[in-house]
């Protein structure tokens, strides 16, 4: 008599079956769909922090080699920033063609590269804020609100010497008092202050003033947007102030590979919850994916085996 065999998995399977003597087939189809539905769940978003993470490497090559052309490597922070808003004004030929509708308006790969985007105070100043993270300086975008928390202009602010210097990129130009010294944004929201600063620019529209201003606006996020910023300023007041938070708005890769991998954590933890539950308040060992995969994988061998067998 041939031994029996067993294969993996069997073993679990008798005692997910005992366990499940009370239960209705419909509950236990029920847990085994949505334990499944995670796991698969964890392995695409594996898959996704995988594929952001070659995007994020490719975007910061692309950014450093333009960097690398525009930026003077050991040249101080201000003349960094005045490369960057010069080859802006008068660089190379660009197209002047607007991109397509599929286009993503937080791609320095396409701001960097349209004439018509480097126009825009949005696309403007995302097109800046990649070329100075490359170049070696911390920075962030500013939204300027009106009394409506409507946003009325863009611009960026630049780590210099322990203060944040105001840029506008759509103006091609860092913002500076009577004395020359760049100024910071409580700079200007002194109305004197930002009549000399700005009187100068052509057509620049006094409405683009300081009073209201702010780094996110989750507003736009529709039905959350306002509640959950509420939440954030009360739980985490300076939350929005961080250069990584404008990296993760302005670079698509940037922001796709850090949700992928929050996303890899929360499953992780959902995944570990319902095993708990599974495991400890309803006594039922979880049915482990790796042994359905040896199951499957030993049977499609088996199949293949049988049949390169001659009759």
């Amino acid at each position: 008599m041939a031994p029996e065999t067993s294969t993996p998995g069997s073993h679990q399977d008798q005692s997910i079956t005992h366990n499940f003597a009370n239960h209705s087939a419909a509950q236990l189809s029920i847990l085994r769909i949505v334990w499944y539905l995670v796991n698969a769940s964890l392995i695409l978003a594996l898959a996704l922090v995988i594929y952001s993470i070659g995007w994020e490497y490719s975007t910061r090559r692309y950014l450093e080699g333009f960097s690398d052309a525009i930026v003077p490597a050991t040249a101080p922070a201000d003349e960094k920033i005045q490369a960057i808003l010069n080859w802006m004004a008068h660089g190379p030929a660009r197209q002047n063609a607007t991109p397509d509708e599929l286009f993503s308006d937080r791609d320095p790969t396409d701001t960097l590269n349209y004439a018509a985007l480097l126009k825009v105070c949005g696309t403007a100043t995302n097109a800046f804020i990649n070329l100075i993270d490359s170049g070696g300086l911390e920075s962030r975008r500013l939204l300027l609100l009106n009394s409506d928390q409507m946003t009325n202009h863009v611009v960026a602010e630049v780590l210099v010497k322990g203060r944040w210097i105001v840029v506008d990129p759509a103006y091609r130009i860092i913002l500076r008092g009577s004395d020359g010294k760049p100024l910071t944004r409580e700079d200007l929201m002194d109305p004197v202050t930002f009549s000399i600063a700005t009187g100068h620019i052509p057509g620049y529209n006094p409405a683009y003033s300081y009073q209201y201003t702010t780094h996110v606006r989750l507003a736009r996020l529709q039905l959350v947007g306002r509640p959950l910023q509420a939440i954030l300023g009360r739980e985490f007041p300076h939350w929005q102030d961080s250069a990584t938070i404008t990296l993760f708005v302005e670079r698509s890769s940037f922001g796709a590979m850090l949700a992928a991998i929050l996303l890899v954590l929360f499953l992780i933890l959902l995944r570990a919850a319902i095993r708990w539950y599974f495991e400890v308040r309803l006594g039922v060992p979880c049915w482990r994916v790796r042994n359905r995969f040896l199951q499957i994988s030993g049977a499609f061998l088996r199949a293949v085996g049988d049949a390169n067998i001659p009759k």
